[in-house]
């Protein structure tokens, strides 16, 4: 029961933060919004939340709206007793610009299927169907719109709508995203992240802390590479899990962009993904 009273106080938190954010903050674009939405030739270049970890501190501008989604996804995950495949088709993202610096995020997955092994057993599940949605509120800080370091805050709540993943529980946590833009076209990102989570095997809840570290640079025009390390912390578990990225994204054409990747967990246990992505803007 703790554990959920603790979830509550960390959704109310999550949502209610960047309100207070945006009330001390002045907007660069404050006569735009929603049903104001920012002229084509004034939007701001295109900034995907994909395909690293780390999350971008930019917002979809006031108006307009941004799609993203892993088109395939496929993640195996390994505990002490269990072994986990998970596919998920159109795991999306659809971005909402609030505001100059506000943007809502609602996360959506069309389909997944899902195989459970049981180790000591050798006893196989499997269920398939819709996912979980999340609601998420991008809050930029600092650097929207100009200078060479952008932060932002994001707090998300997930509901467990699942129907491949029968233990699904709501989740929670903040999301503190940094960019830096380097001298030569190099991009540097460092996100910080705290989550209320379900533990892999059972229906109990722990808190995760994660950090990441992600450099970028253009291999040509229009194709940009990727590298990323992360690492999370278990508190219950007391247990670190590593991780390396590498990713590619294409400019196929103005605000539509391709990318495919890998999420590598170092230690056995840690979770491996596989992907191929899209993100595009209205």
């Amino acid at each position: 029961m703790n554990n959920y009273k603790n979830l509550f106080k960390l959704v109310l938190g999550c949502l209610f933060l960047p309100l207070v954010c945006y009330a001390q903050q002045e907007e660069p674009h404050q006569k735009h919004s929603l049903f104001n939405p920012v002229p084509r030739a004034l939007m701001r270049e295109m900034e995907t939340d994909r395909p690293d970890v780390t999350e971008s501190p930019y917002t979809v501008d006031a108006g307009h709206f941004q799609y993203e989604t892993d088109i395939v996804r496929l993640i195996k995950e390994k505990s002490d007793v269990q072994k986990t495949s998970t596919l998920l088709i159109n795991q999306a993202n659809l971005k909402i610009g609030i505001t100059g610096s506000t943007a809502i995020q609602i996360g959506f997955q069309t389909y997944g299927r899902q195989k459970d092994t049981d180790l000591r057993s050798g006893s196989v599940t499997m269920s398939d169907g819709i996912g979980d949605v999340t609601l998420r509120i991008k809050q930029n800080l600092i650097g929207n719109d100009h200078g060479k370091f952008a932060l932002a805050v994001l707090p998300y709540v997930k509901f467990p709508s699942s129907k491949y993943d029968e233990e699904s529980r709501f989740e929670g946590g903040l999301i503190v995203p940094m960019s830096y833009q380097l001298p030569g076209d190099w991009k540097l990102g460092v996100q910080v992240e705290i989550d209320r989570l379900k533990d892999l095997d059972q229906e109990a809840m722990h808190t995760e802390f994660l950090q990441t570290l992600t450099i970028s640079h253009p291999l040509s025009k229009g194709i940009d590479a990727i590298a990323e390390t992360y690492y999370t912390y278990d508190f219950k578990a007391h247990q670190f899990s590593n991780f390396f990225n590498a990713a590619i994204q294409m400019e196929v054409a103005r605000d539509f962009k391709l990318d495919a990747g890998i999420n590598y967990g170092i230690q056995h246990d840690a979770a491996k993904h596989y992907f191929i992505g899209a993100s595009y803007r209205l």
